[in-house]
């Protein structure tokens, strides 16, 4: 790797502003994304913000050294759905233990999912199940120091107390409503207020505390758990648009309140909504799709997506933009996928990537940019080498030994000759022992009429 390194710029939510990025400590690059709700499978919206922060985390890997950065995307298994599903089907169980049967096989498709979407393992995953102790812990101090109150069985958290909430989200706090999964009454000081931790029925499932047994509140989780792998304050929180209010706004107010910091983090990132051909992605409309729905049912355009594929897609539009996911976009990112390979040929990614091949990613995740520079470099200025570096760094799959094994056109040749000596059987042999492998073959006939054929990689 050069030892140059790019300049970084990102645009902050919090600032409403795209300015340089200065780590805390270059040597300790510090990241926290919200990952999944693992009740059910995740949606191809929960995709693209794992293919988002993925990638943040490999240009500051790029920036700075694999060694350097911490990357914390924690799995959400505390839910009242998960809870209910929990006690139902295995009240036999601590609860610890029931909540991870009950998530374990979708716990286990989010991590399958988003590898064939090409994201690198976090450094940490933390579940919130393992993290009980420091919510309660945190909980305990915002009580001690006034920004939380006891209520007909809730502990809620005064948005009185502190003068800057609303900062993240331009809300005022008139216009703020109380954000959580679990309901909540009316008997708030500030119908803003939102619960930290509340008690369980005895027929509800719940953790001890010394608030009487119960179960946290939604915000509080990723509080606890970036305090705990990251520090008090870190460099960059991520997630959804949709996340900025309430819970990340109510995540500022819990680390900041208990940590008496100026910043929970430094820099936040969030992307940009998804909707399928045009609307709002549905259940009732019939557009809800999930990651494993695309990479292996053929219910989206009638047939399966190949995880590059979808990647490609995602990053032809700019992360903090609206995409709207079409079938239509899919093609047009396979298409190019299978440009790139065709020009490529057997050429190796470049063993560097200079950091001005980096400039469109440095700034602000510029994937649009990236994207077309990849193409420049591949098919207009014959350097293949660094496009399929800067492919590699982005996170983008090109098969290359497949696109060039010579074996293949030696089948291909075999397979002609067959045809050309009538020998059908073989011909079609040697043809489905290609298909196997994802080679398509496409017969014509030359300007004298003679058998030709070409072959291309088909995912």
């Amino acid at each position: 790797m050069s030892t140059a390194k790019p300049k970084l710029n990102f645009y902050n939510t919090l600032t409403r502003s795209k300015a340089p990025f200065e780590p805390m400590d270059a040597n300790n690059v510090r990241m926290y994304a919200c990952g999944p709700t693992v009740y059910d499978f995740a949606h191809i919206g929960n995709g693209r913000a794992a293919i988002v922060f993925d990638l943040l985390f490999r240009v500051l890997r790029y920036t700075y050294g694999a060694e350097h950065v911490t990357y914390v995307r924690n799995l959400t298994d505390v839910d009242d759905k998960i809870n209910a599903r929990a006690l139902r089907d295995h009240p036999d169980l601590p609860l610890n233990e029931a909540i991870r049967k009950v998530t374990e096989t979708t716990a286990a498709q989010y991590q399958k999912d988003v590898a064939a979407l090409g994201c690198m393992e976090p450094t940490v995953q933390p579940r919130a199940t393992d993290n009980i102790e420091e919510m309660q812990r945190l909980i305990a101090t915002l009580i001690e120091r006034d920004h939380a109150y006891e209520t007909n069985g809730e502990v809620l958290f005064a948005v009185d107390s502190m003068d800057e909430y609303g900062q993240l989200s331009g809300r005022s706090l008139e216009d703020n409503l109380a954000g959580a999964r679990i309901a909540v009454e009316s008997h708030k000081r500030n119908p803003a207020d939102f619960v930290l931790w509340k008690q369980s029925s005895p027929e509800e499932p719940g953790w001890d505390s010394p608030w009487g047994r119960g179960r946290p509140g939604w915000h509080i989780e990723c509080s606890a758990m970036s305090e705990r792998y990251l520090g008090k304050t870190f460099d960059i929180h991520g997630g959804g648009l949709d996340l900025i209010f309430p819970h990340h706004e109510n995540e500022i107010a819990q680390s900041r309140c208990a940590h008496g910091s100026h910043a929970m983090a430094n820099v936040w990132m969030h992307n940009g909504f998804l909707q399928v051909e045009g609307q709002k992605m549905s259940k009732s409309l019939g557009n809800f799709f999930t990651i494993q729905q695309l990479l292996e049912t053929t219910d989206f355009g009638g047939r399966t997506w190949p995880g590059e594929v979808l990647r490609l897609a995602i990053f032809m539009t700019n992360y903090r933009e609206p995409i709207d996911f079409t079938q239509r976009r899919l093609e047009e990112a396979l298409n190019l996928l299978e440009k790139w390979e065709r020009a490529a040929g057997d050429t190796a990614p470049a063993a560097e990537l200079a950091p001005d091949l980096v400039a469109q990613l440095a700034d602000d995740l510029d994937t649009p940019g990236a994207v077309a520079k990849i193409h420049a470099l591949i098919m207009d200025e014959g350097r293949a080498a660094d496009g399929l570096a800067l492919a590699d760094l982005m996170g983008i799959k090109i098969k290359r030994d497949m696109a060039v094994d010579t074996s293949v056109a030696e089948k291909v040749a075999a397979r002609l000759a067959a045809l050309n000596a009538k020998s059908f059987a073989e011909a079609d042999a040697i043809r489905n022992e290609l298909a196997a492998q994802g080679i398509a073959l496409l017969d014509g006939k030359d300007e004298n009429g003679q058998r030709t054929t070409k072959w291309e990689l088909k995912r």
